[in-house]
This record gives structure tokens, sequence and C-alpha cells, in this order.
């Protein structure tokens, strides 16, 4: 028995040290202490195939788009990593985020209290695939993810400049909002403004209009910044993905700009007290009124 352990060691010890060499060569690698962290922040922006990866210095944009009208983006920063590097300016690829998603969640998602399995991720280049290497215990798995040359992501061209509306506020307030939307209505509108209602969120479904009002001095609120009227309706079907980081968000910002154009930004903290960010755009359907 003693020697079967001993050789498990051994062998366990030559595989990370085999990767540690191949490490080298890879135009990026990073290595995380807790796989969770970046297991939470890929559920949040989870409801489509496929993804598109940016890397760069300042670590990992992962981008998940819908029929052209709503893009989400996950931002797992280079400092969350123990250890993170990139040989170029810029790496993109697209991987299926499924695929990704489930091996964190089957290798990396372990329920046990107290452990925290590591996870290093390593690509190089065009053709080449995602390595994703997780180790738990002792117990060492290696995943090879296809990956795909990036597509073009949309440029929504949203600035602080062309922000009219900005509100910030708990979580806990607009989950609640959302559970009492009228999920038949095909839109949903939002009205943002300097005074009453301040901000409401309107639907129109089987069983007439409904109205969901939010005072501007509620306890929830932590910022509330409006310098004019806004009315906008969007695609229902469009603001649904975003429930995921929501749920996982302990709070959150929403931006309304002079086209219309909504940005919600959901702040996420990790199980390492790490703040990230997850952030959900979308293009207005019609016209109120």
């Amino acid at each position: 028995a003693c020697v079967c352990v001993s050789t498990i060691c051994i062998l366990v010890m030559a595989l990370l040290s085999q990767h540690e060499d191949e490490h080298q060569s890879y135009l990026l690698c990073a290595k995380i202490d807790n796989a969770k962290n970046v297991l939470h922040l890929l559920k949040a922006i989870n409801f489509k195939d496929t993804a598109t990866v940016f890397a760069s210095n300042n670590g990992l944009k992962v981008t998940v788009e819908e029929s052209k009208s709503m893009q989400a983006n996950a931002f797992i920063q280079a400092e969350m990593f123990q250890e993170y590097s990139i040989t170029e300016e810029m790496v993109t690829f697209k991987i299926n985020l499924n695929v990704l998603v489930e091996c964190l969640s089957i290798f990396g998602g372990s329920s046990t209290p107290g452990v925290t399995p590591a996870l290093k991720l390593c690509y190089n280049g065009p053709g080449s695939p995602l390595v994703v290497l997780l180790e738990e215990a002792g117990v060492l798995t290696d995943c090879k993810i296809t990956t795909q040359e990036a597509d073009d992501t949309l440029d929504f061209n949203f600035s602080n400049d062309g922000v009219i509306n900005k509100v910030i506020m708990r979580s806990d307030c607009l989950r609640e909002v959302f559970s009492e939307l009228d999920l038949s209505s095909d839109l949903l509108e939002l009205y943002m403004g300097p005074t009453h209602p301040y901000f409401r969120f309107s639907t129109f479904g089987n069983y007439g209009t409904n109205h969901t009002d939010i005072p501007k001095d509620s306890d929830m609120m932590e910022t509330f910044k409006c310098t004019a009227v806004t009315c906008h309706r969007y695609k229902f079907a469009l603001l649904k993905p975003s429930i995921k980081a929501l749920a996982a968000s302990q709070k959150v910002s929403l931006r309304v700009d002079d086209r219309g154009f909504l940005c919600m930004q959901f702040m996420i903290q990790t199980e390492d007290n790490h703040i990230s960010y997850v952030e959900f755009f979308c293009c207005p359907e019609e016209e109120a009124g």
C-alpha cells in the first residue's frame, strides 16, 4: 500500500512539473487558488453556448451576446489570480462556455467544506485548445477545450458622457421587483426621472398594465442621479438572462444614455471577498408612448 501511495504522489508531482515546463511557452497562463471564484462569474453569463474571451494585462473579459441587441461581460481581474502572465497585448478566442462551465462544475465545484480546488488556465494561440488544469486534494484533472478564432463583438459605444440617468441600489430590492413582474409581458418599460414616479418598472401582459415604483429615498437606494426623464421599452427576453447575475450580486447599477441604451452592472463578491463585476448592455426596443 505504501508503494502505491508513493507511486501516485510521484505521478502527480511529475504531471505538475510537466505542466510547469509547458506553461513557459503559453501566450496566456493564469492560476487561481479557488476555482469557484471563476465558476461563480462565468455562471452569471452562461445563457448561450459560446463566449468570446479577451485577455489583456488587466485580466480576462468573457463576452456573450444575444440577437445583436444584448451583450453580457464578466470581468475576471488579473488581481484575482495568484499567477497571471500574458505575452501579447491582447489575446482573443472563442470557446464553448457550456463545456467550460461544466468542466469547472464537475471537477472544480467541490462542496466539501474547507476544500478549494485550484485552477490553472493556459492558451497558446490560434488553433490550440484552452488547457484547464484543476487540482484538489492531490487529484489532478487535465481538460483541453477546443477554441475557435474570435468573431467581432458588438460595440455599444456606451460612455459616461452620454449617460443621462444613473441609479445604484442594493440587489435585494431589484430581485424583489423582478420576482413580481408579469412574465407574460413581452416588454419591460423603464422610467427614470427627477420627479414622481422617479423610478418605475412597467409591464404589459395578460393581466393588463402593471407598475412597480421605487422611491428615490428608499433605504435600498444608494445613488439616484436623474437629470431628465427617460422612458424606454426593452424586450423582456433580452433582460431575463441578467437575473443570474442579479441573484449572485450585492449591488446593481442601472444607467441609461441619451440613445436609450441600458447598462446594468452587477457587483459580485467572491468567496475570497474580491469584488468583481458583470455587466449587461441592452438596446431599447421602442419608444414609450
